[in-house]
Order: C-alpha cells, then structure tokens, then sequence
C-alpha cells in the first residue's frame, strides 16, 4: 500500500491542478442498468462478478460489482449537465473494482480485485478531449519511467483492443524480456459521443447555429474520456527489477530507502553504535529521505542484510566501531551490491546522489533489456521466428479487425496467440518499399 500512496500522492496532485473534483460513486450496479446498456457491458460480460444472496436469501434480481464505472456515473452526469456552464465536468475516484479472472489469476498483474483510479471527463469539443487524452497519457509515462523506472512505449491501440465502445484509446505498454510478455500499463481513453447517447448526455451548446436562433430540441452531444492505472503498475515494477535475492525497488517508490543496520563487533559498545544509528536515521529523516533502524536483538547482522535486500531497499547503511572510530558508514546498493565508505559529515549528500543514481541506473539497465528484445520485421516468417524468441515485435500494419484476428488464430498454441499492443507514436524508420502489411503484400 506504500508505494500505491506514493503513486497516488504523485498522480493526484498533478490531476487536481487540471480542477478535477474527487468523487466516490457506489460499488453495485442494479441488472436493469446493467440490460439497459447491455452494449457497454458486453467487453466485460466474463468478467462481471454478480451477488445473488443475502445471507441464506436470494436476492429477487442479481446485483453485479462494478468493473468499472461508466454504468453508474453516467446517468449522474445526465442529471448534471445541461448547458455550456457545466462543462467542462472532471471527475477521479480512487477505488477497487472486481473483474472475475476465470483462468490463472496472477497477484498484481490479473487478479480478481485492485485498486484503481479512474478518470472521466466530459467537455463541449473534441478538440479538448484529445489534448487531455495525450496529457493524461504522459502523466502515466511519468509514473513509470520518473517513479517505477519502468520504460514504456506510448501509443494507440488498434480497433479490436481499443476500450469497448470508445472512439479510440490510447496506452503505455511494457514489455518483460524475461518472459517475452508485453502489459498493458495503463490507457486513456476518447470515448466520443457513443456514450453520451447512450445515457443521454446533452448540453445547450451557444457556439452551435441552431440553438443561437433559440430552435427548440437543438442540443448537442458531449465527448467524453476515461483513463486508469492499477496496481497493476507495482506488479510490472517488481517482475522488472527483481532478481534471485528478491525486491528491487526504485528509491522514488521505496518506502524505506535506507536502512541504517548496526554491526558491532564482539564486546563492543553497543550503546554507542546505537546512538550513531539513531542521528543517522534522524539526520536523513529530516533532510526528507525515508530511512529506518533495525536494531532487533536476536538477529545476526548478515541476517538483516539478506533480510532487507529481500525487501529491496535501495540502501543500506552499515555501522561497526571502526566505523565510529574513523567517523565515517559504508554504504551498500542493493541494485548492484556496491559498498562505498562514506564521511559522516557528508552523508545527507552522498546518500540522496547515490539514490537517484540508483533510480537512473534502474531505468537505464530496464530500458536496455527492452530495447535489445525489440525486432522490425517485414514478414511472416520474420514475425513467426521473432515470436518464438519472444522479441517485442514491430511491423508494418494496417489495424483490421479481420486480419487482427487472423493474425491471433494463426498464432495459437506453440507461438503464444500474438497479439497487438500499440501502434508506438514514435514510429521506426521503415526500409525503402517496405510499407506494406507485414505478411499480407499490400498497403
């Protein structure tokens, strides 16, 4: 939960400076909305969760738990908006939602429940709607490279793994070469006007000819966005950075990120060491870098160590009487497992260098296993074998519900049923004549 009030202490302050407004809507969805807008419903028909009893008495219509909201904040907003004053309307709510993962659940990648934030905006223009679309997205960009030193790459998704009834999305996905899986991070979503006619969403619009000549009935359409990130984002952190001794955490997420461990030698002054522990810990406390002191009796010094690099602090201090001796602490990476002898009098400095080294290095050393998986390929027998070798794959393409589908079918089994992430707004250099559809020979 550390790292999620890190990331969200992070996100919402950046969203709040756009005047979004926290809000909470209900957790239950009734099935006459749920039949009512059966069409919305359909992308998450599997996975919606339904409460059928109370106690040993069944309910006399079933109550579905929200996948995600729309269903239910939607109707509100029909009731709210009703000319050009009440737009633009921007809504957050952090909270869970339940999306019943039948097969192989995965704590923090697929599971059953998590948290989430959810975003949904409405606005008179298009035009507004696209420009907030590519601002979240970036936000979502920051929380992975600045915070999780995560590399991701920006894009849109294709028409079959667009949002269910949206006009398009967008997403940052990730890629883990340890098991040639892309994720997808998060998305930001233009929804345009499908859903305002859905739940019937209008505005009295002063810029539209027909309602300046006071022409009854004329009302206009709002746009409409959504946008979220998970927990999801945690999981993609550790299954990136963590090796066989463990967490690796970046220092920016950490919540500790150093841990101050005394090693006292036999027959020496515990006391002493302690008190030095203390100050260390108070002195980088106040200079706002979140350290802590494990002084547990009963444990052996190499105990701690390999206890706290299990956890993935990104720093280590350690303290014996030669070190208070010669007044200074050796420093330990957990990135790398440096040591370093550092003078006590400049440990605030060395320490919050060496945590943003460490939170670059990790950026760095992820975004260069990523890159080495990438491979352009112009046909079939290239994507297949790039597939095999679980590469993270780019390829000219021309984003086709039917051959997105084709694709997948001739893909099950052995090759894993490909499937598209993004089409990455930074695009490739493509070889001379070669833009055509990667195995179908045409533009």
């Amino acid at each position: 939960m550390e790292i999620w009030e890190l990331l969200k202490e992070f996100f919402d302050a950046e969203i709040k400076k756009l005047k979004l407004k926290s809000y909470y809507f209900p957790l239950f969805i009734t099935e006459n909305v749920v039949q009512k807008k059966k069409d919305h419903f359909e992308g998450f028909a599997p996975e919606v969760a339904w409460v059928t009893k109370t106690g040993n008495s069944e309910l006399e219509a079933p109550i579905a738990i929200r996948p995600t909201s729309e269903t239910v904040m939607y109707p509100y907003f029909a009731k709210w908006i009703r000319s050009h004053r009440n737009l633009p309307l921007r809504c957050n709510q952090w909270c869970s939602v339940v999306r019943w993962e039948c097969s192989n659940p995965i704590p923090l990648i697929r599971s059953r429940e998590f948290l989430w934030q959810e975003g949904h905006t409405v606005f008179a223009t298009k035009e507004e709607s696209d420009e907030e679309v590519l601002h979240i997205l970036e936000l979502y960009r920051r929380i992975y490279e600045e915070f999780l030193a995560v590399p991701v790459s920006k894009g849109r998704k294709s028409e079959v793994e667009k949002f269910a009834g949206g006009l398009y999305t967008t997403s940052v996905e990730a890629f883990i070469p340890n098991t040639g899986r892309g994720i997808q991070a998060a998305t930001s979503n233009c929804l345009g006007q499908n859903f305002a006619k859905m739940f019937e969403i209008f505005f009295e619009d002063e810029n539209d000819p027909a309602q300046k000549k006071k022409e009854k009935n004329k009302r206009s359409l709002v746009w409409q966005n959504s946008w979220a990130y998970t927990t999801r984002s945690i999981g993609v952190m550790v299954m990136t950075h963590g090796d066989d001794k463990g967490l690796v955490l970046p220092p920016r997420v950490a919540p500790i990120q150093v841990m101050v461990i005394p090693d006292p030698l036999e027959d020496a002054d515990m006391t002493a060491i302690k008190e030095v522990c203390e100050t260390i810990v108070y002195t980088l406390s106040q200079a706002g870098i979140r350290a802590d002191l494990d002084a547990r009796e009963n444990y052996t010094p190499e105990w701690k160590h390999s206890h706290w690099e299990m956890k993935g602090v990104p720093l280590r201090i350690e303290i014996d009487v030669k070190d208070l001796a010669n007044k200074q602490v050796r420093v330990v990476r957990r990135d790398n497992g440096a040591k370093v002898d550092i003078p006590s009098t400049d440990l605030v400095e060395h320490v919050q260098v060496l945590l943003d080294r460490i939170q670059d290095s990790l950026f760095e050393t992820a975004k260069q296993k990523r890159d080495a998986c990438i491979e352009v390929v112009y046909t079939w027998d290239e994507f297949t074998a790039a597939v095999n070798d679980k590469k993270l794959i780019l390829a000219p393409w021309c984003d086709e519900e039917e051959v997105e589908k084709d694709v997948r079918a001739r893909t099950e089994g052995d090759l894993g049923s490909a499937k598209t992430l993004c089409a990455p707004f930074d695009q490739p250099d493509l070889v001379e004549g070669s833009d055509h559809v990667f195995f179908l020979r045409r533009r």
